[in-house]
Parts: C-alpha cells; structure tokens; sequence
C-alpha cells in the first residue's frame, strides 16, 4: 500500500449553508506556521479549546472562536490537526478558509473524504471503520446510526479479525503438515480440522447473515408500487408515509410521474416509489400518460419488491382481471413481488391464497403489509446485534464461504489433498482480510472515499 500524502489540507468541515458554529479544519505534517499566522501564538495546549482571535494578513479581525490544536500521532488523521471553530456565516468560514490557505505555503484543500483516508492510511482506523463514519453521517433511521457506531467502534472488524485468526490457525496446520510429508499422520483426525474447519464455516455463515442485514439498514429496499390506473397506488403511497404526498383524485391516470418517498419499518429504510398505472401503450390518453407509463416501467426493473396493487371492488370483472394478467406477465421475473388487494373496505371480497387484503383509504391491513415487506426484504427483528456493512463486505464474505465449502469439501475425502485444502484456506483468508483494508482494496480507495463529504 502506498505511504500516506504528505502535503497538508485544509477544508470547511461543517455542512454549507448557515449555522452558530462552523469549522474549519487543517491537517499536515507540522501546522506550526498555521497557528502562527491565523492564532497569533506560537503554540497551543494539545488537545485544550483557546478562545482567540482570527486574524487576516493585515493583522485586521476576521472573528474570534476557539482553535483546538491535536499533536500528531494523537489525532483523527494521524498527523497534526488544528480545528478553528468560528461563527458559523458561509462567508465568514470563506474569508478563514482563504486566510489558511494564504498564510501556510503548500497548504491545499481537502479532497472528499480526504482526512478520513489520511486516518486509514496511517492506522487510525481499518476500512470498515473509515467506511462506517459516512454510512453514520448518511444514516437514515436510528438504527442505522447505532449500527453504523458499532462499526465505527470495531463490532464489525473485531468480528472479522477473530475469523481471520482461526482461518489462518488452521491454514499454519495444515502447510505444516505439507512440510512434513514422511510424518505418517492423519493429520484431520490428530488436529481436529475438520471440526475447526466447519466452525469457521459456520461463523461466516453467522457474520454474513448479520453482513445482510447491516447491508439493508445502510442501502435500504427500493419498493416500487404498481398496477393499473385507479387502485389506490397513490393512496397507499400517503398512508404508508404519513403525508399526503401524492394526488388522489377518482380520476384514473392521475400520477403521471414517479411519485418518491423513503419510509422506516423498524428502522429499516424504505424507497417507495408511485408510478403511473399501468396499461398498454395504445391506451394511454396521451403522450405524457405514455411517458409516465415507460418510466413505470424502469422504476419496476430497478425495484427490490415489486407491489403489485389491485382493486379488490373490481376483482371478477372480466376486462378488470385479464389486464391484471396481462400486468403479472410483463412484471420482472427475478423481481420479488407482493401482491396487494386495496379498497377491501368497499367490499366483502376475499383476496386469493398468498395476498393481502387492505385498505389504504381507512389503513385497515397496513400493518400486515408493512411486516410483509420487511419478511420480502429478509430482515430479522434484531437490531441491536447488527453491524453496518456494504455490498462489498457482503460479497467478501460470500467470497470466503465459498473457498471455505471448498475446503470441506478437501476435507470431506479420506486422502485429502491437503495442499489444495490449504489453498482455499489462503483464499478465504484475503477475502477476509479485504473487508478491513489489509488486502487487494488498492483499486477501490478512490471510490470508497471520494463518496464522503468535502471536511471529512
């Protein structure tokens, strides 16, 4: 991995716009010409907010606020970090951040995410720990701010950093005996392997489990309504969310555009989307209805759970179901979906095996839809044992159970070739170790970082 930039940066680290307090924040090998020029002191107590004032080239006052002055290795990043928290006007913080950059030669700004880098590249944090700080900046719900503090906090690389330790355990084992081939010993019978071996497999299966879960806090589930014109797709969308956020008119094709709202179910974040009813394009009233129609359409091939809406008033007309089994045909295949009867309170109609019967106009069966969509989402009720995590750990993850099944299957065979067993040991292990930045993530640091907010 390459050594960590040395030149030092300077950004606004507060969010834009105005506020009683912003700051802005400098990081470098030594900041001691910045506190000089802008303090006015040739040092500060580590660690310890003076109250000062700031002052321009000219020596004239741009404002008085507390500078907080954190010595290196004791810092965020690693190196010398000097806070300047100052009122919290847009121009102000501009004119502070202008004087940073004038008064220390070599001083830059900050990329985004940028300080959080510094801190992974000089060890003050692992990659899941560099990632949980935006996943608990961006948290959405509650319990994806707990989880994502969990993170930030170790749960999740501790987790991994145990794992790893017995992958690697078992792989020392195992290449020893490659190194002692005339010891004529069953080494999977004498070493207990294989019963260490599917005790990792199953502390994976475990991580990955809670991996998906903390996954889905972070990402959430992209739920997509659809279904002819005039079932309630509107209506549901409000009472799902509390608001009238939608038009609902008796009108049929009243939404012509995607209508979005992101709801929680026990802390679970959900991207609800409305869309236009759905019907052939021939029978649209119009060209925008035909717009809205297709973009139906995208939202639906993008969607995590498909609800597919009907009119359960209507249930046994007979142009009613035939567009209904027109509709089913053309949904996504691989999509998961729900099937929904709305207006059960116009009528008295039971809703076939497997569907839900609600009414969105008097929220009779919501709850139930609600649960549904969290059991379609594959959420277990257990938030405070959930870590936050990313598509990427997941796929690490599933990357090292699938060389560890490989290896049970090494295992499983009396003359076991043990060299190919220690191969998927190896290979499981950098999947592991990929998750907290150890290995092969040289590639996705720009990615990773450049996501984060310019200050952090």
């Amino acid at each position: 991995m390459s050594p960590a930039p040395t030149d030092p940066i300077v950004a606004i680290a507060t969010a834009p716009g105005r506020g009683a307090v912003g700051i802005v924040r400098a990081s470098g090998a030594d900041l001691s010409p910045l506190i000089r020029a802008v303090c006015g002191r040739d040092t500060l107590p580590p660690r310890q907010a003076v109250l000062l004032p700031f002052s321009a080239a000219d020596g004239q006052l741009l404002d008085r606020g507390l500078a907080l002055h954190f010595p290196a290795p004791h810092s965020y990043t690693g190196e010398d970090v000097l806070e300047l928290q100052a009122h919290g006007g847009p121009v102000l913080l501009q004119l502070l951040l202008a004087r940073c950059l004038e008064a220390m030669p070599g001083l830059r700004l900050a990329a985004p995410g940028e300080f959080t880098e510094r801190a992974f590249l000089n060890d003050k944090l692992d990659l899941a720990q560099a990632e949980a700080v935006a996943d608990l900046i961006d948290a959405s719900t509650e319990a994806a701010a707990r989880s994502a503090a969990r993170s930030l906090a170790g749960a999740f690389s501790d987790e991994i950093a145990a794992l790893a330790t017995r992958t690697v355990e078992l792989r020392t084992l195992v290449e020893a005996t490659l190194d002692f081939p005339e010891e004529e010993i069953d080494f999977l019978e004498k070493a207990r392997a294989r019963e260490r071996l599917d005790g990792i497999a199953a502390a994976i299966t475990a991580s990955l489990a809670r991996a998906r879960q903390g996954a889905l806090l972070r990402e959430g589930l992209r739920v997509v309504l659809a279904g002819q014109p005039n079932v309630g797709k509107s209506s549901l969308l409000n009472a799902l969310a509390g608001a009238e956020l939608a038009i609902v008119t008796p009108i049929p094709g009243t939404t012509r555009d995607r209508v979005a709202e992101t709801i929680q179910i026990d802390g679970v974040p959900l991207h609800v989307t409305d869309t236009a009813g759905l019907r052939l394009p021939h029978e649209a009233a119009d060209e925008v209805e035909r717009i809205g129609i297709a973009r139906s359409w995208e939202a639906i091939t993008g969607a995590d759970v498909v609800l597919f809406l009907r009119d359960l008033s209507r249930r046994g007309e007979p142009a009613y179901d035939a567009a209904d089994a027109e509709i089913a045909t053309l949904l996504p295949a691989g999509a998961t979906r729900l099937e929904v009867w709305n207006k059960a309170d116009a009528t008295a109609g039971r809703v076939p095996d497997g569907a839900l019967a609600l009414s969105a106009k008097t929220g009779a069966g919501l709850g139930a839809l609600r649960q549904a969509l969290l059991e379609r989402a594959g959420w277990q009720a257990a938030p405070e044992g959930v870590f936050i995590a990313r598509t990427r750990h997941v796929q690490a993850l599933r990357q090292a159970q699938g060389h560890l099944h490989a290896a049970q299957a090494h295992a499983a065979v009396r003359d076991a070739a043990l060299d190919l067993l220690a191969e998927e040991l190896r290979l499981a292990h950098r999947a592991l170790m990929a998750i907290t930045g150890e290995y092969g993530v040289e590639d996705l640091l720009g990615e990773i970082f450049g996501r984060f907010c310019i200050g952090k």
